[in-house]
């Protein structure tokens, strides 16, 4: 794999940008959370499959920390990185650099890609375990006209709106009760025509962590599909243990 490589334009279509910059702190110390072990494996590759295992995705982009693009070039290296029973050479990878914020990450991943890639997705590393079904509803959704689409759930928890504390742990007075009816909890991957994206990247310069608002920002529609509950973020340390059940379920079920 080099990152001078570019997919042919005969397999343009659909690309992916992983950004994995970010430390993680939530998970404690030690590696970027992007690299921990799941399975024995670290969560950006299982991410990274989880891309490739969709036959629209012909492109990932991999936005690795400033001074670890080497690092996570050898551990893609290193690794089967396409599904099994996918044909080699069917998807390829590319990494590059990130910057400090995901904002500037995403927007270095998007730099990155050849012309031809009208649909982007944009994945978070810390959801290693999105099923292909919930990327290829988004990617389809896409490709009917959504300049922007998240993968959502509904919320199983009632929601208050607080006034924040003056001290981290004090009281917080409730000020509403939203109708969660109304409500959904967004995952990734999400999807973009990429020239909204581009643009919405070019225009908005509050830093966001949610891609789709920035395409709100333009006035532009997005939609929600589907999502699943195991394409849930791992942020603490009891989300590797769900992962692991959720991984021996699946070895137990497919067999792998």
């Amino acid at each position: 794999m080099s990152d001078e490589s570019r997919p042919s334009p005969s397999r343009a279509g659909t690309a992916a940008v992983i950004p994995a910059a970010g430390r993680g702190v939530r998970l404690g110390p030690g590696a970027p959370k992007a690299l921990r072990a799941l399975n024995g494996t670290p969560m950006l590759i299982h991410a990274v499959r989880a891309m490739a295992a969709s036959r629209s995705v012909s492109l990932v982009v991999v936005v690795a920390p400033p001074d670890g693009a080497a690092e996570v070039k050898t551990l893609l290296d290193a690794h089967t990185l396409l599904p099994g029973g996918a044909t080699a050479g069917s998807t390829d990878f590319l990494v590059v650099p990130g910057g400090d914020t995901r904002q500037e990450s995403v927007r270095f991943g998007l730099d990155a890609l050849p012309p031809g890639f009208d649909i982007v997705l944009v994945h978070d590393a810390a959801r290693p375990l999105v099923p292909v079904d919930t990327v290829d509803a988004v990617i389809e959704a896409v490709r009917d006209g959504a300049p922007a689409v998240v993968p959502a759930l509904p919320l199983a928890d009632t929601v208050k709106q607080v006034e924040p504390a003056s001290e981290p742990g004090g009281p917080e007075a409730v000020v509403a009760t939203p109708d969660r009816s109304r409500l959904r909890a967004v995952q990734t991957p999400q999807g973009f025509d990429r020239a909204a994206l581009v643009r919405a990247h070019e225009t908005v310069t509050d830093d966001v962590t949610d891609d789709a608002s920035m395409v709100e920002q333009l006035g532009l529609r997005v939609v929600t599909v589907p999502g699943h509950e195991e394409a849930f973020k791992v942020t603490r340390p009891l989300d590797l243990v769900l992962a692991e059940a959720v991984l021996a379920r699946r070895r137990l079920n497919d067999g792998f």
